[in-house]
């Protein structure tokens, strides 16, 4: 068992080293940032590589919204639901530390957002609360269902990994602009522990929003897949 939550600690840990710290490292850099694209595809590769390196030891979930909508799914044992949640959380918080510790070591760095999830006056965009929950509903629940199919027995084999790291790339493509892209609660929680304030606020909509769209997303394809 502990070989399972090790390997979503370590995989957490790579989403948010490698999606968040493209966002705080490289998305702005001088005459060569990558931009809403590469923070996009950054975040797809996480997903990825580590699909393929920790998929056969534990799912891969790396996301307790995942874990969640798996669960409700029925492919996921209840009794590894919090442990699996508790160490995507820590592997997100100390990708964040170690991201922290990178970017502070620039004269002038400031943390501002640090890659952070918001709303409002927090949103990338403004967009508001409900613009907020709708979206990371619904762009989970397309993850989910995304997810469920690719991994489906039916499904072709060996490129599920392919599948969900370009539909977190293009969830990413459509709702930074909403809220800089959660989907993923650990994800949110890690960043923004270190950039406090209204994020750590509004932490709470980051939680909800993305577990609802899991379950949804799951029951979705269940619904689905019993009438093919």
């Amino acid at each position: 068992m502990i070989n399972k939550y090790a390997a979503e600690f370590v995989g957490t840990f790579w989403l948010v080293l490698g999606g968040c710290g493209s966002a705080v490292l490289a998305a702005a850099f001088p005459n060569v940032g990558i931009g809403l694209h590469g923070v996009s595809l950054a975040f797809g590769l996480t997903v990825l590589t580590m699909a393929y390196a920790i998929g056969h030891i534990s799912g891969c979930h790396l996301n307790p919204a995942v874990s969640v909508g798996l669960w409700i799914g029925g492919r996921f044992d209840r009794k590894e639901l919090i442990p699996y949640i508790i160490s995507q959380t820590l592997g997100a918080i100390a990708a964040a530390a170690v991201l922290y510790v990178i970017a502070t070591g620039k004269a002038g760095f400031e943390v501002g957002g640090f890659a952070a999830n918001g709303y409002a006056e927090l949103s990338p965009g403004k967009y508001s609360l409900l613009s907020a929950l709708v979206t990371e509903v619904v762009m989970t629940a397309m993850f989910l269902f995304v997810i469920m199919g690719a991994t489906d027995k039916r499904a072709p084999a060996g490129f599920a990994p392919i599948a969900i790291g370009l539909c977190l790339t293009l969830i990413h493509l459509i709702s930074i602009p909403i809220t800089n892209t959660s989907v993923n609660p650990a994800r949110s929680t890690g960043v923004a522990l270190f950039a406090g304030g209204g994020y750590v606020v509004q932490l709470w909509a980051f939680w909800v929003a993305p577990i609802i769209g899991g379950a949804l997303g799951a029951l979705l394809y269940n619904g689905v897949a019993r009438k093919a």
